[in-house]
C-alpha cells in the first residue's frame, strides 16, 4: 500500500489498496505522467516475494485522480481534504453490481462456497433435529455385554462406549450412551445387537406427515470491499436471485503463433494471477471461461508469451465530464 499526499491550496491524497488490487494495470495504462508501475504480478501471486503489484513515483505524480476512477476495483482512492472523489458526484463512477437478493434467497451456500475472492458473507441457521426427527431409545445394561457392535454399526454415529478389557467382567467399569441430538431412531444398532439389549422406536416414521417443514433462515450478502464482479456467484446460484453488472464488455482470447504457443501447465501464469478463477488448464492450454471473466487484463499482463489479447468493446464507467479524461479513458480501456 502506498500514499502520496500534498498540501496547498487544498490537500489531495491518493491511496492504494493492494489486498483489492488484481494486479490488471489499468491504472498503468491511463496515468497522463507514467508514475504509475506495475510490478512482478506472477511471483507476487505466487507468494514468491512480498510487495505491492503497483508502485508510484511520488515526485512525477500529479494528483489528478485519474487512476482512480479508472480503477474498477476501487484499489486507488483519490482524496480532496478528505473526500473521496468518487463520492463528490463530479468525476467518473463505474456502475457495477453484485448483488444477492436476499428476499429469494435459499442459504443453500453454493455462492459462498465458488467466491475467489471470499466477499460473500454467509450464515444459514438451521432448525434443531430434535424438533424434526423424534423417537425413543434405550439399552438395557444388565442384558449388554459392550461388544460395540452397535457402536460401530450406527451410522449417525450416536453412541459412544467405553470398554475397559481388565476388568471385563464389571459392568462399572463400562459405559455405553446414546447422544439423542445425533440419534435418527433408525434401529440399527437394535437389530444387529446379539444380546437384545436395546429398544429402539422412531415415531418420525409414523408422524413424518405431522412434522412441520423445516424453516431455515439466515443472511447472505456480498462485500463491495475487494469484490471483482465475476459472477461466479450469479452463474452457480440455484434460484437466480444475484445480479451482476461486469466492468467490461468484450472477449478475451489466445493468438498463438508458430514462434510463441501456450504452455499450459508448464506455465499457468494466466492462472496463477487471475483474479477471477477464471483460467482452466485444459489439453495442456490455458483457457478461459468468459462466463467468470471480467476482462480485467491481468492475465495479458501476465502472460510470458504475449498470446492474450483483450477486447472491449464497452464499459460501465460513467458520468465523464472531461473530454480530455474521456480521450485517454476509451483510448487505453477500449479496443
Amino acid at each position: 500500500m502506498f500514499n502520496v499526499e500534498r498540501s496547498g491550496e487544498e490537500t489531495r491524497k491518493l491511496s492504494h489498496n493492494n489486498d483489492r488490487c488484481v494486479g490488471c494495470g489499468i491504472c498503468t495504462d491511463v496515468c497522463p505522467t507514467s508514475s504509475l508501475r506495475l510490478g512482478p504480478i506472477v511471483p507476487i501471486a505466487r507468494g514468491l516475494i512480498e510487495m505491492d503489484l503497483v508502485s508510484v513515483t511520488s515526485n512525477t505524480c500529479v494528483l489528478c485522480g485519474l487512476c482512480s476512477v479508472a480503477c474498477p476495483f476501487d484499489a486507488l482512492s483519490l482524496t480532496i481534504n478528505g473526500n473521496d472523489i468518487k463520492e463528490t458526484g463530479n468525476y467518473p463512477v463505474w456502475e457495477v453490481e453484485s448483488e444477492i437478493n436476499d428476499d429469494d434467497c435459499i442459504y443453500c451456500g453454493r455462492c459462498y462456497s465458488v467466491c475467489p475472492r471470499d466477499t460473500i458473507l454467509f450464515k444459514r441457521e438451521l432448525p434443531s433435529r430434535e424438533d424434526l426427527v423424534i423417537g425413543e431409545i434405550s439399552v438395557d445394561e444388565d442384558k449388554c455385554v459392550y461388544c460395540s457392535i452397535c457402536s460401530e454399526m450406527c451410522p449417525a454415529g450416536a453412541i459412544s462406549l467405553t470398554n475397559n478389557p481388565e476388568f471385563s467382567n464389571d459392568n462399572l467399569n463400562n459405559t455405553i450412551e446414546v447422544d439423542t441430538s445425533k440419534c435418527i431412531y433408525c434401529g440399527v444398532c437394535k437389530r444387529a445387537c446379539p444380546q437384545d439389549a436395546i429398544k429402539a422406536v422412531c415415531s418420525t416414521c409414523m408422524l413424518q406427515d405431522q412434522i412441520k417443514a423445516p424453516e431455515i433462515n439466515g443472511t447472505a450478502s456480498i462485500l463491495k470491499d475487494g469484490c471483482v464482479n465475476c459472477s461466479w456467484c450469479k452463474e452457480v446460484c440455484p434460484v437466480d436471485t444475484i445480479n451482476v453488472t461486469k466492468p467490461f464488455e468484450g472477449t478475451l482470447k489466445l493468438v498463438e503463433t508458430d514462434e510463441s504457443t501456450c504452455k499450459g501447465d508448464a506455465c499457468h501464469a494466466c492462472q496463477d494471477v487471475c483474479p477471477c478463477d477464471a483460467v482452466e488448464i485444459i489439453d495442456n492450454k490455458a483457457t478461459i471461461n468468459l462466463d467468470y471473466c471480467n476482462l480485467c487484463g491481468a492475465c495479458v499482463n501476465a502472460c510470458p508469451q504475449n498470446i492474450r489479447e483483450v477486447t472491449r468493446n464497452s464499459m460501465k464507467l460513467n458520468n465523464i465530464n472531461s473530454e480530455s479524461w474521456r480521450d485517454i479513458l476509451t483510448s487505453n480501456l477500449l479496443s
